[in-house]
């Protein structure tokens, strides 16, 4: 399960991007990869102020997450360094 989680962030840190439904688990707002799908569906999650329901939705650094009334900027440290 470790390598798992390892070589997660190690994908992530290698693209300028991170995909919605990856960021939803990396923040601990959904337990799976299922039910992060299932809550950015559910129209329960909104990317800089507009709801989203693409699961592959690609974001950048400075994007706001917001999710049950909590919101999460989108931080370079977790995209490759240009």
């Amino acid at each position: 399960m470790e390598t798992n989680i390892l070589l997660f962030i190690y994908l992530c840190v290698m693209a300028n991007y991170i995909e919605l439904n990856s960021f939803i688990k990396l923040k601990n707002l959904a337990p799976t990869g299922g039910m992060a799908k299932l809550l950015i569906k559910s129209g329960k999650v909104r990317v800089n102020d507009e709801t989203e329901t693409r699961n592959k939705k690609k974001l950048h650094a400075g994007d706001k997450v917001a999710v049950g009334g909590e919101t999460f900027v989108v931080e370079e440290n977790i995209l490759k360094q240009s």
